[in-house]
């Protein structure tokens, strides 16, 4: 897949190639670098796209953007530098989303005919996850390129895309949604090969309206994949297994509870370290004569969380579908550590508390999930029970069923026996009630007004051996507590890169 041109680019969005003055007669260069929308991320070489956006207009920016490098601008209308001559290469075009997306089309288009294999995922929790580790195991059988963070919307999988070489053999984009219709439209951009639906919740359920409505916008997915594709669908949700009904390709079942029946991909004797890290038995009956024995491997995950066992197997499906071995398989899930911020992202403090920031988004079951691994974390490493601590914001866009879907968080974490539970935020109260209507007395449940009074309480009580789990929806922006609480003390081994992310569909 050799770079584009300009002229090319024009070609394929229907615009019209605007050259700097003098330079009529020379063509300008082929892109070299990947897409921006925002002229700081330009990289020399590459494609700036001018979007108007909420809060911004990127015809605003050009300038800055060929000042950084930036090849050739996608805009609506030419753009002037201060000496009113055309600021570089720009191709003009009507609407600039469209064209940013038909380009990002016509480059999935080149990449599969060049023999690229596109994967598309979705879920109501675990994409980000299940992403990342799909990136490590493809990448174990070739040049992968995968969506960055959660970038999995309208303009996140085109730069995805875009960011994608002429090596790329596999392209993993996560796919995010915030109404219907919205994974339908990226696939008209990116029509995957092989699709993989994980669960269906109540994610964004006020914007949705209902889960039945979550359920047939995760549908769109495997709708979308050819009677040739493959789509992995995690049978242990009914939701996602009645999906089946609903695709032309090869279902590939997966299970990562109970005996594995009915599942081609399969987890079994799932046990929790001190650390809160899964360990299982991968089956699998892919490739496998009827009749005969599956194969097996086991896997030792470093992602916190028995949740995460149903990612890993998600993902696992996926490689082996695609060739990789099951042996190779597992040892790429066991050395696959977080690889996005926010993520149940673990951090040993030098003064021996542990904390755990899983802040990045919040809906009824990824929290759930969360305090069930920061139960599985109070027995620490030498064996000793240690005091946990869930500090829990607002999960946002629950719509009518908010306050009903946070008291029984709250109710959820006494049961669990967490020891502390600090609700934090307005948003949040109905966590707090709920713990003292299931039986929490005196301060083993506490409501706070906001993050800084939370980081108060949390630095005036935390002692060696506690396990403080952080999680909200991104929007009440408790992951800055996280690191508040990191940065209290010189970490002795935190983990995952750093980097910043903003709010995504689910």
């Amino acid at each position: 897949m050799t770079p584009l041109t300009p002229a090319e680019v024009a070609a394929v969005v229907d615009g019209a190639l605007h050259r700097p003055d003098g330079a009529d007669g020379a063509e300008p260069a082929a892109l070299t670098g990947p897409a921006a929308t925002d002229s700081r991320a330009v990289v020399p070489g590459g494609l700036f796209v001018a979007r108007r956006g909420e809060h911004a207009d990127g015809h605003d920016h050009v300038v800055a953007a060929f000042a950084a490098g930036a090849a050739l601008a996608l805009v609506a209308r030419p753009v002037t530098g201060p000496d009113g001559a055309l600021a570089g290469p720009q191709v003009v075009v009507d609407d600039v989303q469209v064209a940013f997306e038909a380009l990002a089309h016509a480059t999935v288009e080149r990449l599969r005919a060049d023999g690229a294999v596109v994967v598309g995922l979705t879920g109501s929790a675990g994409k980000t996850t299940t992403k990342d580790l799909l990136a490590a195991l493809l990448g174990a059988l070739g040049p992968t390129t995968a969506t960055p963070m959660s970038y999995n919307g309208e303009v996140g999988l085109p730069l995805t895309v875009l960011a994608a070489t002429e090596e790329t053999r596999f392209l993993v984009l996560e796919m995010g949604a915030r109404g219907a219709g919205h994974i339908a439209a990226l696939c008209r951009v990116a029509r995957p090969d092989v699709a993989v639906v994980l669960n269906v919740g109540q994610a964004h359920v006020g914007e949705f309206g209902s889960v039945d409505a979550v359920e047939r916008a995760k549908g769109e997915l495997p709708e979308a994949v050819g009677a040739d594709g493959t789509v992995v669908l995690d049978v242990d949700d009914e939701r996602v297994a009645r999906m089946a009904a609903r695709t032309s390709a090869q279902v590939l079942p997966v299970r990562a509870q109970g005996s594995g029946a009915g599942a081609l991909v399969w987890a079994t004797d799932v046990d929790l370290d001190p650390a809160g890290r899964a360990t299982f038995r991968l089956h699998s009956r892919l490739g496998i004569p009827a009749g005969a024995q599956p194969r097996s491997a086991d896997v030792a995950l470093r992602l916190v969380g028995e949740h995460n066992v149903a990612n890993a197997v998600a993902a696992a499906a996926v490689a082996l579908r695609l060739g990789l071995p099951l042996e190779r398989t597992a040892e790429v899930l066991s050395a696959s550590g977080p690889a996005s911020r926010y993520r149940m992202e673990v951090t040993e403090r030098a003064d021996g508390v542990t904390v755990v920031n899983d802040a990045y988004n919040a809906n009824p079951e990824s929290v759930r999930a969360a305090l069930k691994a920061l139960v599985a974390m109070r027995r620490g490493p030498d064996g000793r029970e240690r005091r946990t601590w869930a500090v829990l914001g607002e999960m946002l866009e629950l719509g009518a069923g908010a306050t009903a879907e946070h008291d029984l968080v709250g109710r959820l974490a006494v049961r669990l026996n967490v020891s502390h539970l600090v609700a934090v935020g307005e948003g949040a109260r109905a966590v707090h009630s709920g713990a003292q209507h299931e039986g929490s007395w005196g301060d083993e449940a506490v409501h706070v007004p906001d993050a800084d009074a939370a980081l108060a309480l949390l630095r005036a009580e935390l002692r060696p051996g506690d396990v403080v789990l952080v999680k909200s929806s991104n929007g009440a922006g408790l992951r800055h507590l996280g690191d508040a609480l990191v940065a209290d003390s010189p970490p002795a081994g935190p983990s995952g890169p750093a980097a910043r992310e903003g709010d995504a569909p689910c």
